[in-house]
């Protein structure tokens, strides 16, 4: 956990709750796109397998890895609620 020290021994967490849900969104965001990108191999080295080169695994799964890690940026630079 990343815990903030200050000056009277008090911990506090580094980011509020709300930011970590966001990162949690984020994360899982990027998850979902590596799986989706996981496939359309072949069990034979001989054998081309065509489905390699569907749109889901070279359009939306990297976009949707890229939106994962832009929220996470966007977490990061959110403001803490008080």
């Amino acid at each position: 956990m990343i815990l903030c020290i200050d000056m009277k021994n008090e911990k506090e967490f580094l980011f509020g709750k709300r930011t970590y849900r966001i990162m949690g969104v984020g994360l899982a965001l990027i998850v979902l796109g590596f799986v989706l990108m996981t496939g359309g191999g072949s069990d034979d080295p001989n054998v081309f397998n065509p489905a390699i080169y569907s749109p889901l695994r070279i359009r939306v799964a990297p976009t949707l890895v890229l939106a994962g890690f832009g929220v996470l940026v966007v977490a990061i630079l959110a403001t803490k609620k008080k």
